[in-house]
């Protein structure tokens, strides 16, 4: 990464409070890139913003197997309309395989919770980040998402050397549904993170990043 000097400060400065401008800097560099996504609520800005100036980007989904119904017709929906180049990582166990031997989903007080999130999220996104190998990775988190998110700068660099780009770090929730108006963009609130239990708890990709 030493060949890509990034002036963190100066890009943050110029072009954190425009996502579009942020994209097209990242994409410009021109190396490997992914975004990562949850199909969450309003994931299919992140989706747009960044297919549209690269349309084969690799969309990387960890699918933990605890989605709810809407969530995964979301998905379908989604990939048909922005032509998503998706890629599916799925725990090593299956939910129903997990469930069979070590029960229900563990309580967030549950000394176990932190080896599942470990086996629904962490490790398929480490498998991802090998088999994909960017040096660009995007991402829709939002300082109003965590405590951990409110100090983040819109790009960052991870102590590995990989570049993240967060283009809607600074988007409040009326921004994300305009823009989803705008495009004619599906959405769904019907969602659930097993691993977080309530909204503004940190998942775990993000930290120490």
């Amino acid at each position: 990464m030493s060949a890509m000097p990034v002036d963190l400060v100066r890009i943050n400065a110029e072009l954190g409070r425009s996502a579009p401008a942020l994209v097209d800097w990242a994409l410009g560099l021109g190396q490997p890139a992914i975004v990562t996504t949850n199909f969450r609520p309003f994931e299919a800005v992140i989706l747009h913003l960044v297919t549209r100036v690269r349309p084969d980007v690799p969309v990387v989904w960890m699918d933990n197997g605890y989605n709810t119904e809407a969530t995964y017709r979301l998905v379908d929906e989604v990939t048909r309309l922005l032509k998503l180049n998706l890629h599916i990582y799925l725990p090593r166990r299956s939910r129903a395989h997990r469930e069979a031997v070590d029960g229900a989903t563990p309580a967030l007080d549950d000394p176990r919770h932190q080896a599942f999130t470990e086996e629904v999220k962490l490790e398929p996104f480490a498998r991802a980040l090998r088999e994909t190998a960017p040096k660009v990775w995007f991402t829709a988190l939002r300082a109003t998402d965590t405590a951990v998110r409110a100090q983040m700068e819109p790009v960052s660099i991870n102590p590995d050397g990989l570049i993240k780009v967060a283009p809607l770090l600074h988007w409040s929730s009326k921004d994300l549904y305009e823009y989803c108006e705008t495009h004619s963009l599906p959405n769904n609130f019907d969602y659930v993170d097993p691993t977080k239990g309530e909204d503004n708890r940190e998942c775990g990709l993000h930290l120490a990043h």
